[in-house]
């Protein structure tokens, strides 16, 4: 359930801040129907709130890193494709005359397919990107490979080297939008979340109803924002291909000007 959720930063705070306030109203429940804390117990109790509650905030702040490291990481393949890319374009003109404006269209086509990858919310679209990035990926190396055979020297291999870079940093891309916090990260953050509430409502003095908001709610701002930074097309939080768009702009007006 939580691998589906945390595509859903709203939903997941929502979902957090009712459930878990609802388990420090547990916590009151079960301590009315049990019996109420002594005094000298209350020490050990505060010691034990206080080691947990310790807990989580390393937990949250271990996966609010992981989800940082991970965002950080989409940003920087989307500068390097858009570097690859552009290199790529400028050793195209080492190529043949009748091969160099060829790969050169594929790659401003290709280009607009990988900023369109980055902009797409759309399962159904997303197909049809991959799709179009796959056969665009096929007629480049197919068309710089055939000048590398039939002029195996170094400007070709040059050539083909850049195009074999532009092809994998776009399985870097896909590898590091795949790298999500894992799901084991999720439960056992939730599970020491619950548990901390729940020791809180049972050791509360009284019924509070409006203090027990509190603590749920800083772990549901929590964890609103980590599954924002984890998600690449969920939330408000996304990367945006601004270096692929500056690079189709200044080629699609580098072709005007030709």
């Amino acid at each position: 359930m939580m691998k589906n959720l945390r595509d859903f930063p709203l939903v997941v705070f929502l979902v957090s801040l009712v459930g878990l306030w609802l388990t420090a109203q547990a916590g009151v429940q079960l301590r009315k129907k049990l019996r109420p804390v002594e005094e000298d117990e209350r020490k050990d109790l505060a010691t034990l709130e206080a080691a947990t509650l310790t807990l989580l905030g390393l937990i949250v702040a271990f996966t609010f890193a992981m989800a940082v490291s991970r965002y950080e990481q989409r940003k920087d393949y989307e500068a390097n494709e858009a570097n690859a890319i552009g290199t790529e374009y400028n050793r195209s003109g080492l190529l043949p005359a009748k091969d160099r404006d060829v790969v050169q269209d594929l790659l401003k086509q290709y280009l607009h397919q990988r900023v369109a990858f980055y902009e797409s919310r759309r399962e159904a679209q997303l197909q049809e990107i991959s799709n179009a990035t796959d056969r665009l990926e096929s007629q480049l190396w197919s068309t710089v490979e055939r000048d590398a055979t039939v002029q195996p020297t170094p400007p070709m291999a040059l050539v083909a080297a850049g195009m074999n870079i532009v092809i994998d940093n776009r399985g870097y891309t896909q590898a590091a939008w795949w790298n999500r916090i894992p799901t084991a990260a999720w439960d056992l953050m939730v599970g020491i979340a619950i548990l901390c509430n729940l020791l809180v409502g049972y050791g509360a003095y009284r019924s509070s109803t409006h203090l027990f908001v509190v603590l749920p709610l800083a772990l549901a701002i929590s964890f609103l924002l980590i599954s924002d930074l984890d998600s690449p097309r969920g939330g408000v939080i996304r990367i945006e291909p601004r270096n692929l768009v500056s690079l189709a702009k200044a080629l699609d007006h580098a072709g005007t000007d030709k």
